[in-house]
């Protein structure tokens, strides 16, 4: 009786959403500029408002095919009793923070290219500039009274040797500056000759310095020489300051030297800061993984060393509200770790760790009032919940579903602000009581717009595969499904390799709604190796990127065709990153598909290791370095151009020509090749795109590259005559 009740639910729940979704349109591609996203929620200090910075795109300058994005920010009050209301409306503006009283922000806007901090009052008025710091200034905090504002700046190598305010003796640093044959003084040092090229050693190495600055070459002494856009020898500092609320004030120093610094709170009295940063080392910055916590007084002296360790992580601090706490995370540097949540007494010295264990990465961790709890989100099977721990139990509950993703939130005045992402909508702001309970949505940003879309839903499903590990996957019918007809499906394989996808994930959601839209079917999974189900499965990949986990992606997808609605004459797959990578390991061993698509992919491990800023994911995943002999061996063994002659499959191949992440020459020589060999392969090169280009790159390329993997799949499964 009881399982056909919940049929006949379930029935009528299908029912109602087929109902509500009649005369609706399809999801278009250019959807994607209709997404408004939430970030960076705040509550006020009595807990009647909360702030928020919003990001929409729209047209930039006069083109009708160009878009940017902006950044706006607004408030609400928490109890829904209006609409969220823009505070910035002109220039581009985030990182908000309340003031301790609740009646003014501080926030962030650029200012002739670089970062500076405004504050805005709540009475009334236009926001003023409150820094002027050549450097720049970002993540603006207030000090307890009110009467400062701590901030952070980058500040270069160079910058900081020869600033006399920062740097007054000229300092070098401690740890080696490895330009080769030269010590840090010959290296680092000033040059006070005029250039010449034909002049002394000291004339001509002016002259080699000009060079540099006029941007006519580029000289490279340090490991991590590649950022996200292109090759960077330049060494910066993250330093935090402080400055007085007073007119004519100036920020002063809180941390100091070549090391960098992460985070910045002061303890509730005000009394203290407590600080993230890099360890003391002899060893030069890239060679230096490890984090540490220290405590200083309120103008950063007397730094004292918290939390430290070699081969271990310090951070997430977070001082609870009596200033009594100190929760944080350690972990190994490994990057395929799950840190581990803890709390240690700040009043009393020498007193042990106190652990938290649960088995998922944890972020945005915040204290109740009480102090009983800790709040955090945590992504977990296919969402992103918020967890809250209980500190004398040291007892876990999850307090959203898993059908859903928290991607920021904040708690005060025994509430919670945040916003959500779910398969009914990408963004939007909710407040609820502290056990979640009592749901009310504060904003309708994508609501309004989604009220004429029509969405397809995903199910969820799990089986077990040969390692006895649960493989979750989820399937989408595509819209206006019929029963008895066929469709073609796609098979969507998420990067990282740690990432997790799910309903509770945001990055996925305007493409799986599209190709819905086309008549497509969805399939998707967390392989082996995912995040978001602890620890041995993000470690069950070492070593194995290939054959493991495409049994794991392609048993979720004969699971789906098992369904009976899926053409196998037409199935397609697609993957960026990581599964870029998968992608081409899978077309190599596989012919099941008609069309393939990989973007930003990795083809070839060993030249990964020189050509990608990901470079330490080869030693840590496959054993060492690819002059090895065990790692050489099993990194041609696991790298798809291993097997390029094996692919047949008509494939089409994205990189970004500033993508340095996995870094393009992958993609460059996978297509040359399969092009050497007579495949049908094609190859697109988006200008200036990084490694974020689907995510948040230029949206005129996002929609091209959305349009071309649409086209070019249609060309295989509808051929025209």
């Amino acid at each position: 009786m009881k399982r056909s009740t919940a049929f006949t639910i379930s029935f009528l729940l299908i029912g109602i959403t087929a109902i509500s979704q009649e005369g609706k349109q399809p999801i278009k591609v250019t959807d994607m500029l209709n997404i408004k996203s939430i970030s960076g929620v705040s509550i006020s200090p009595d807990g009647s408002k909360a702030i928020f910075t919003l990001t929409h795109i729209e047209p930039d300058g006069e083109s009708k095919l160009d878009y940017k994005y902006v950044n706006h920010i607004y408030i609400v009050p928490t109890d829904g009793s209006a609409s969220p209301k823009a505070l910035t409306t002109k220039e581009s503006s985030s990182q908000p923070e309340w003031s301790p009283d609740g009646k003014q922000i501080a926030f962030v806007r650029a200012v002739d290219g670089k970062p500076q901090i405004f504050i805005l009052s709540l009475d009334g008025g236009e926001p003023y500039q409150f820094t002027h710091f050549k450097y720049g200034a970002g993540s603006p905090k207030w000090s307890p009274d009110g009467k400062k504002i701590v901030f952070s700046s980058s500040i270069g190598l160079k910058d900081l040797i020869k600033d006399t305010i920062l740097n007054p003796f000229h300092a070098l640093p401690k740890w080696p500056y490895e330009k080769p044959g030269l010590d840090n003084i010959s290296a680092l040092r000033p040059i006070s000759a005029k250039p010449n090229p034909d002049g002394n050693i000291e004339e001509i190495r002016a002259y080699l310095d000009k060079d540099i600055a006029d941007k006519k070459a580029k000289v490279v002494n340090k490991l991590n020489f590649q950022d996200e856009m292109g090759v960077n020898p330049d060494i910066s500092f993250n330093h935090f300051f402080v400055q007085d609320l007073q007119s004519g004030s100036s920020p002063i120093e809180l941390t100091h030297g070549f090391y960098n610094y992460s985070t910045i709170d002061f303890t509730p009295d005000g009394s203290h800061l407590v600080l993230t940063g890099s360890m003391d080392s002899l060893q030069h910055p890239d060679r230096v993984l490890e984090t540490c916590i220290y405590l200083t007084d309120a103008n950063g002296n007397h730094p004292e060393l918290l939390l430290g360790e070699k081969g271990k992580t310090f951070n997430s601090a977070s001082i609870s509200p009596s200033g009594q706490w100190l929760a944080f995370q350690r972990g190994a540097t490994s990057f395929v770790n799950i840190p581990t949540l803890a709390i240690i007494s700040l009043k009393s010295k020498g007193n042990p760790i106190i652990e938290i264990p649960f088995d998922r990465s944890k972020g945005n961790i915040k204290w109740s009032k009480d102090e009983k709890y800790i709040y955090f989100t945590a992504a977990s099977n296919g969402a992103m919940p918020i967890y809250r721990a209980n500190i004398q139990s040291k007892k876990i509950e999850q307090l959203s579903n898993l059908e859903s993703g928290i991607v920021s939130f904040d708690l005060r005045s025994n509430q919670l602000v945040y916003a959500k992402t779910e398969v009914n909508n990408p963004f939007e702001l909710y407040s609820a009581d502290m056990n979640m309970q009592k749901q009310k949505r504060l904003s309708a940003f994508n609501c309004e717009w989604l009220q004429n879309r029509k969405l397809s839903f995903p199910d969820k499903y799990e089986f077990k595969n040969e390692k006895g590990e649960t493989i979750e996957y989820w399937v989408m019918k595509p819209l206006n499904f019929e029963p008895g007809k066929k469709y073609p499906l796609l098979l969507e394989i998420h990067g990282g390799p740690s990432a997790m996808w799910g309903p509770g994930e945001t990055s996925m959601w305007h493409e799986f709604q599209y190709f819905c839209s086309k008549g497509y079917g969805v399939v998707y999974c967390n392989p082996r190796g995912s995040g978001g189900y602890g620890l041995a499965f993000l470690r069950a990949n070492i070593n194995d990127w290939g054959k493991g986990p495409t049994s794991d992606v392609l048993t979720a997808l004969d699971k789906a065709v098992a369904q009976g609605w899926a053409d196998t004459s037409k199935l397609v797959v697609s993957g960026g990153s990581y599964a870029g990578y998968l992608v081409a390991w899978i077309i190599a061993h596989d012919h099941r598909f008609k069309a393939a698509c990989s973007q930003r992919g990795v083809y070839d491990l060993a030249t990964f290791f020189g050509e990608g800023n990901a470079w330490r994911l080869v030693p840590i995943y496959f054993g060492g370095y690819p002059w090895e002999p065990t790692a050489k061996a099993n990194l041609e063994r696991e790298s798809p151009i291993t097997y390029v002659e094996h692919i047949s499959t008509p494939y089409i191949i994205f990189h970004g020509d500033n993508d340095r992440r996995t870094g393009f020459v992958e993609g460059e020589m996978l297509y040359r090749s399969l092009k050497v060999l007579g495949r049908p392969v094609e190859y697109v090169r988006h200008p200036n795109a990084t490694h974020e280009i689907t995510r948040s790159g230029d949206n005129r390329q996002r929609i091209d590259q959305m349009l071309r993997t649409y086209e070019f799949f249609e060309r295989w499964i509808h051929p025209q005559p």
